[in-house]
């Protein structure tokens, strides 16, 4: 076993003992009611017991975030955890399992909000119709593992882009690069306009018609559908055009580059979180791995 408070430092976790302690504080009770309501679940009926009686965990609440920490930031496999903590592979797992859960749930902060935080798309636009804000939005892909061969869908997966089995996931960042959601990701053949437009953003354009959101060339259609508030890089001129009308295109598209550059240093951000950099476990299990990545990269950005 390897002392606890080394574990917890910054280089293993990604965080800082400031940010972890604020975790602690944030989830204890909610981990406790959903082991409460699972035990709750497997009796039937009431507990007979007081509350605290009865063995105790091996791996207290403290020590499962921080395993969890790890493994997101430096995807250690379950069993080099247990050897750490002392404890069976097995009980890594199931504590990885729920507090993934619950960081996934949180959502992204909000900038100098305090305890509000935002959760779906419609809620970063609010926010942004609130504040004032101009939102940046571009898609990012992960290399997953391939399918099994004769299974339904197996194509879905294979990016075009990558020519590799991917999934793909949208992210919306502000004029500072802080990242204010993420959606459930797609299949990586999906493309990017689509993906956005699953997750509602044409209803959200009509909601917030103040809105203008800064995007690259794969979301034309975007643009075209909802011109003024789907804002992307200048057309270039046909060839033959003034060499004034060149000129003037090259500093339009450079302007639109240098503003919208913050979402691609969020994406950056993501992926110094190892897992992220190609994600060898079952798929299902990488959006809620995404989103608590998301929302604690955007944790650590609030004072950006």
């Amino acid at each position: 076993m390897v002392n606890r408070a080394v574990l917890a430092h910054r280089l293993f976790t990604g965080i800082s003992q400031r940010h972890l302690a604020g975790l602690v504080e944030e989830l204890a009770v909610p981990w406790q009611a959903s082991l409460e309501g699972r035990r709750h679940a497997a009796r039937g009926a009431a507990r007979k017991r007081a509350a605290g009686a009865g063995a105790r965990h091996q791996l207290v609440f403290v020590d499962r975030l921080v395993a969890t920490l790890i493994h997101l930031r430096h995807d250690l496999p379950h069993s080099v955890l247990g050897l750490l903590f002392g404890v069976d592979r097995s009980t890594v797992t199931r504590a990885i399992a729920e507090v993934r859960t619950l960081l996934a749930e949180r959502g992204c902060v909000v900038p100098d909000r305090p305890g509000l935080r935002l959760r779906t798309l419609a809620d970063v636009f609010a926010y942004a119709q609130a504040e004032g804000i101009e939102l940046r939005l571009d898609a990012t892909e992960i290399q997953v593992r391939r399918p099994p061969a004769n299974r339904g869908g197996r194509r879905a997966f294979v990016s075009g882009k990558k020519k590799q089995n991917t999934m793909k996931a949208t992210v919306i960042a502000d004029w500072r690069g802080r990242t204010l959601w993420t959606d459930t990701l797609r299949p990586g053949r999906m493309h990017d306009a689509t993906a956005a437009r699953n997750e509602g953003i044409a209803s959200c354009f009509q909601h917030f018609p103040d809105i203008e959101v800064l995007l690259d060339d794969g979301y034309l259609g975007l643009s075209r559908d909802h011109r003024g508030q789907a804002i992307t890089p200048p057309r270039k001129p046909r060839p033959g055009a003034l060499p004034g009308r060149v000129e003037q295109w090259e500093r339009d598209r450079h302007c639109h580059s240098s503003d919208r550059i913050t979402v691609e240093h969020a994406l950056a951000d993501h992926e110094r979180w190892k897992q992220l950099t190609r994600w060898t476990h079952r798929r299902d299990r990488l959006p809620d791995t995404y989103r608590a990545i998301a929302g604690l990269v955007s944790d650590r950005t609030i004072n950006v």
